[in-house]
């Protein structure tokens, strides 16, 4: 069976050793098929009592540590994972199954496919939980938004991303969805510019907070919210409209 990048991941009838390179898909295995989990990268941090062996980053997988937990399949994601290594761990004989993740509904789809084919478990009820949670009336009011992501320099959301599509059904609107980058540099001066209706500041992959991002937009409204709600792909899906539509709410001026 293909990956979603469509490789074919050569994955056994029978899975028992699971290693994860993204946060998200860590969480979602240990949600589903705990027993299964051997390993993960220094960023899983959820669920919190998580007890494998850690391999250390995304970017930067020992790949020695990962072929010596004896896999049944490496689950990585092709954003957060650099092709080079994958193509390193196919090469030592690994089977490697790779996630195309950029909205809400291809998350369903993708997790479902990956618990299916790469884990050999069944659909696991928090999906389904989470599927309901995202089947959402159209807003009746849309704002705008820029959505910076790092600083020193500046970097935003851009086009064909998981985040800008979870704002987009919450009502909030991307002002870079149509930038030709994904995640563009762009100067500060020209961010407080465009006039947003919103600065959304997720706490990850900078961790912006109430004393470190939001004065850089005086007059602006800033929605500090979490970047786990607005990136991940698992079961913060449950939660993630309420709790991301409080705090989009809750947003005095800068």
């Amino acid at each position: 069976m293909s990956d979603d990048t469509g490789y074919y991941a050569p994955v056994p009838a029978r899975v028992g050793r699971i290693v994860s390179l993204v946060p998200s898909l860590t969480e979602s295995v240990a949600a589903t098929v705990p027993e299964a989990l051997v390993g993960a990268t220094d960023w899983c941090s959820h669920p919190a009592d998580l007890d494998v062996a850690r391999v250390r980053g995304t970017k930067n997988p020992d790949l020695a540590a990962v072929a010596a937990l004896r896999p049944d399949v490496v689950l990585a994601n092709f954003e957060e994972n650099r092709a080079q290594d994958l193509a390193a761990l196919r090469a030592a004989g690994l089977a490697v199954w790779v996630t195309r993740i950029r909205t809400v509904e291809e998350a369903f789809t993708s997790l479902a496919r990956m618990f299916e084919h790469a884990c050999r478990v069944e659909r696991p009820a928090w999906l389904d939980a989470a599927e309901r949670a995202w089947d959402l009336p159209e807003p009746a009011v849309r704002r705008t938004a820029v959505v910076p992501i790092w600083r020193r320099p500046w970097m935003v959301v851009g086009r064909d991303t998981f985040a800008g599509d979870v704002l987009r059904r919450l009502g909030v609107d991307n002002l870079y969805a149509h930038h030709p980058e994904r995640y563009p540099k762009i100067p500060l001066p020209e961010l407080v510019d465009r006039d947003p209706d919103l600065v959304v500041l997720p706490d990850e992959p900078y961790a912006f907070s109430s004393a470190d991002g939001p004065e850089c937009f005086p007059g602006l409204r800033c929605a500090l919210v979490s970047g786990r709600l607005l990136t991940w792909y698992g079961p913060s899906l449950i939660t993630a409209p309420a709790e991301l539509t409080r705090s989009l709410t809750d947003t005095p001026p800068g």
